[in-house]
């Protein structure tokens, strides 16, 4: 009887340690731009690779994914800035994914779908205050900002005329991640914000034209590049795998779907 429980619990065995295998996870921390469609990205893998789970975890700030895997707590990170010459000399590598326009968008109460550099500088600055004053209804404007390290504001400041030096009016919100952007403007009546575009972001808010040019066109300024970071020494094969997907004609066609612009090398 004892012998017979020992055969039949070797393959129950076996089967649990292949099961073990095929749920695999595979973790890429970070920024929270462009999760929606890193997310897509990872389903896309998953689906052609069922020995691995693609997961991106809520945000962290690409600090933090930096972090994890410059600490070995994670082997592969999803960054919204370029890595810095220290951060390249601690043997942390990044391979771009794709680029994201930066996309201004308002609560829909604000009447207004297209918007001048200038108007729009004049706004962050403070220097206009009612959405009247750009052909929308009377309502007052909320300014919603980021930290001054964040990865769409350092793009802005970089591509948007008149951005490069511009002070933000002191009358503005403070928001911590893009999501918490998003949210924001999505539930303050007059509330304009700023962050990575995506598909998504139509169906909850008004996303606004610049000088007519809405996020996707090719005259559109601003975007920002995600790369995916690890190290030489801590990648496993499965990493490195998902890593060279983003080549993959399919995993193109997912990016392009959902508004991004796939790295053409």
């Amino acid at each position: 009887m004892l012998i017979a429980m020992r055969l039949l619990a070797a393959p129950l065995a076996a089967v649990c340690l292949t099961a073990s295998v095929q749920a695999a996870d595979l973790s890429v921390v970070g920024t929270g731009d462009g999760i929606d469609l890193l997310r897509a990205l990872g389903a896309a893998y998953t689906a052609d690779h069922p020995d691995t789970n693609v997961i991106v975890p809520p945000s962290i700030g690409s600090g933090g994914g930096v972090a994890a895997v410059g600490s070995n707590k994670e082997v592969l990170a999803r960054i919204a800035r370029p890595l810095s010459d220290s951060e390249k000399e601690a043997g942390l590598i990044a391979t771009p994914v794709f680029r994201l326009p930066s996309a201004f968008f308002v609560h829909r109460s604000a009447g207004v779908s297209s918007l001048t550099t200038a108007q729009l500088a004049d706004i962050y600055r403070g220097k206009i205050t009612n959405w009247r004053d750009v052909g929308g209804p009377d309502v007052r404007i909320k300014v919603v900002r980021r930290e001054d390290q964040d990865s769409t504001l350092l793009v802005l400041r970089q591509s948007m005329p008149g951005w490069k030096d511009l002070a933000i009016t002191e009358k503005s919100k403070m928001a911590v991640t893009t999501q918490e952007g998003i949210d924001t403007v999505k539930e303050v009546p007059g509330a304009i914000g700023f962050g990575p575009f995506t598909k998504a972001l139509e169906m909850e808010l008004a996303v606004l034209k610049i000088d007519g040019h809405y996020p996707t066109d090719r005259g559109y300024p601003s975007a920002v590049t995600l790369s995916f970071v690890h190290k030489e020494t801590t990648v496993t094969p499965e990493a490195k795998r998902f890593i060279g997907y983003v080549k993959a004609a399919k995993a193109k066609t997912v990016l392009t779907s959902m508004g991004g612009v796939p790295i053409v090398e």
